[in-house]
């Protein structure tokens, strides 16, 4: 059974996690979080759950207005051949989350390891990041640092890559 946000938040406390969360409404798209957010400092972020052609995953995460090569991160991530992104039943099977709960707080839910983490370099050059707690209807700020800490504390030696561009800033 999947660790619940209420369990996650919890766990998060009892190990000495400085974090905030806020409840708004649902949100499934970065456009909708943007629309929901206010006024939340840090990084805010997208996550990519992945698989490679022989079923090696990773979960990209990366800042929202990243732009991401799916046609070339294969190489930057030590995927086996190009990657493509993972059904929605693995996702759930695996990191214990729905599409658009996409985090890397499900690591808790992966004791296993099946998942190699990737966070984008300049993502985790933000003091504090922002992060769906298993669910979109939660927003939990973290500091980068402690982040690294969690994933290594649930067995997700993370990757750390370049692997993102920013977006054009538009005029």
């Amino acid at each position: 059974m999947a660790v619940t946000s209420d369990e996650l938040l919890a766990f998060l406390a009892t190990e000495g996690f400085a974090t905030t969360t806020i409840e708004h409404p649902p949100v499934f798209t970065v456009e909708e979080a943007r629309s929901l957010r206010g006024e939340i400092s840090g990084g805010h972020t997208k996550n990519l759950f992945l698989k490679d052609r022989k079923g090696q995953l990773f979960l990209l995460v990366a800042l929202e207005d990243a732009r991401i090569d799916l046609k070339s991160v294969h190489a930057l991530i030590g995927a086996n051949g190009k990657v493509s992104f993972g059904p929605a039943d693995l996702l759930v099977e695996v990191w214990g989350v729905q599409p658009g709960s996409v985090t890397p707080f499900g690591a808790i839910n992966d004791p296993a390891g099946r998942v190699t983490v990737v966070l984008e370099a300049e993502m985790i050059s933000h003091e504090r990041l922002n992060f769906h707690p298993l669910i979109n209807t939660r927003t939990t700020s973290i500091s980068s640092i402690d982040l690294l800490r969690f994933l290594r504390a649930t067995g997700h030696d993370p990757l750390v890559r370049g692997f993102a561009a920013p977006s054009p800033i538009s005029g």
